[in-house]
C-alpha cells in the first residue's frame, strides 16, 4: 500500500468544517439524562480461572434501554482501591479473552472489558429498527439520530463507567479507557461525553488506536473498504435524496464533533497507510482535541497495533492514572 491520503504536513493541520447540527448539544444533553434514569442493574459471578495475584469474573449490567450488556472484569488481589480501565473493542468483535486482562492486572489495575452490544460477543440489542440496512451495523437505523444504532452503543459504554466504578474496590478518581478501531472511537466519544453524564465516573486518561467513526463524509467517499463500505453500498441503493439525511444522522455521531468535549489526557495512534480508517479522518478529531494529548504515528502503518504501542499505552495510564 502507497501513500492515498493527504502529506503529513497538511494532516498536522487538517482541520475541516464541523458538522454539527443545530440541536446537537440538546440532542446528548436529553439523550444522557434519559440514560442516568436508567437502572444499571450489576450482577457478578466469580470466574475459575487458573491465574494466580488476580480475581475475574463475569459481570452484567444494564446498558441503553435496559439491553443486558456484558464483560469480563477483572482485579487485583487485595482490597484496593484500584485505579481502573475500560476496555472497548473492534467492529464486529468481541471482548478480550480473560487472559489478556493479566497485563492490566498485573500492573495494579482493576479491568472491565465489554461487549458492543449485538457484535460477536454476548451482548444484547433490544432496539427495533424502524426501516431497512445494509449487512452490517452502520445502517441500523440511520435514518434519524434518535433510531440510530450508535446512540446505543455510545451509551452502552458510557455505562461501563457507571458499572466499574461502582465496585467498590476501584478509586472512581483515576479512570482510564481504552480501544481500537471502533474502540477507539468508543475511547474518544466516552471521554468527550462523560463530561456531560450526570454522576458518572469521569475519564482521567484515554488511549484510542487507530480510532473509527470520525469524519464520516470524508471516509465514505475516500476509501471501498469494510465497514464504511456499508454506508456507501446503503446509499447506493437509495435515492440522491437521502444523502443528507444520513450525514445528518451520522453527525451527531461523528467524533470530530465530539473531540473539542474531551478534557482527559488524550493519546492517539495513526497509520499513513491505514486503507480502514484513512489518516486525515483521524486527524480531522485528533486536531480538534485541546486536552493534552499525543500523537504515535506510524508512517508505514496500516490498520493495525504498531510496534511500541503496547509500551506507550502502559507509560500513559502510568503517567496519568
Amino acid at each position: 500500500m502507497s501513500y492515498f491520503d493527504l502529506p503529513l504536513a497538511e494532516l498536522e493541520k487538517y482541520r475541516p468544517p464541523l458538522t454539527r447540527q443545530p440541536d446537537f448539544d440538546s440532542f446528548w444533553h436529553d439523550t444522557l439524562r434519559e440514560a442516568s434514569n436508567q437502572t444499571l442493574h450489576i450482577e457478578s459471578t466469580l470466574l475459575d480461572v487458573p491465574y494466580h495475584g488476580v480475581r475475574m469474573f463475569h459481570m452484567t449490567y444494564n446498558g441503553w434501554n435496559e439491553a443486558p450488556m456484558t464483560g469480563t472484569y477483572a482485579v487485583p488481589e487485595g482490597t484496593g482501591p484500584f485505579p481502573g480501565i475500560v476496555i472497548y473493542h473492534g467492529y464486529g468483535g468481541r471482548k478480550p479473552d480473560a487472559a489478556e486482562l493479566l497485563v492490566y492486572a498485573s500492573q495494579g489495575y482493576a479491568v472491565l472489558a465489554v461487549d458492543v452490544r449485538g457484535q460477536s460477543g454476548n451482548s444484547g440489542d433490544n432496539a427495533a429498527y424502524p426501516d431497512g440496512h445494509h449487512a452490517g451495523y452502520m445502517t441500523m437505523g440511520i435514518g434519524e439520530p434518535q433510531t440510530y444504532y450508535y446512540r446505543s452503543v455510545y451509551v452502552d459504554s458510557l455505562r461501563a463507567l457507571d458499572a466499574l466504578g461502582a465496585q467498590s474496590e476501584v478509586d472512581t478518581g483515576r479512570i482510564g479507557i481504552t480501544g481500537g478501531s471502533q474502540g477507539g472511537a468508543l475511547t474518544l466519544a466516552v471521554a468527550a461525553l462523560c463530561e456531560r453524564y450526570p454522576d458518572a465516573p469521569r475519564v482521567r486518561a484515554a488511549f484510542a488506536e487507530v480510532p473509527f467513526l470520525c469524519h464520516f463524509e470524508r471516509a465514505v467517499t475516500l476509501v471501498d473498504t469494510h465497514p464504511y463500505r456499508e454506508i456507501a453500498n446503503y446509499l447506493r441503493s437509495r435515492e440522491d435524496n437521502e444523502v443528507e439525511r444520513v450525514y445528518r444522522t451520522l453527525s451527531y455521531f461523528d467524533n470530530m464533533n465530539l473531540a473539542e468535549y474531551i478534557s482527559a489526557p488524550t493519546q492517539v495512534t495513526v497509520g499513513l497507510m491505514d486503507t480502514i480508517c484513512p489518516p486525515s479522518t483521524i486527524f480531522a478529531a485528533y486536531n480538534r482535541i485541546s486536552a493534552p494529548k499525543q500523537l504515535y504515528l506510524s508512517r508505514f502503518g496500516e490498520h493495525a497495533t504498531f510496534p511500541g504501542v503496547l509500551d506507550a499505552r502502559a507509560r500513559w495510564f502510568a503517567q496519568h492514572l
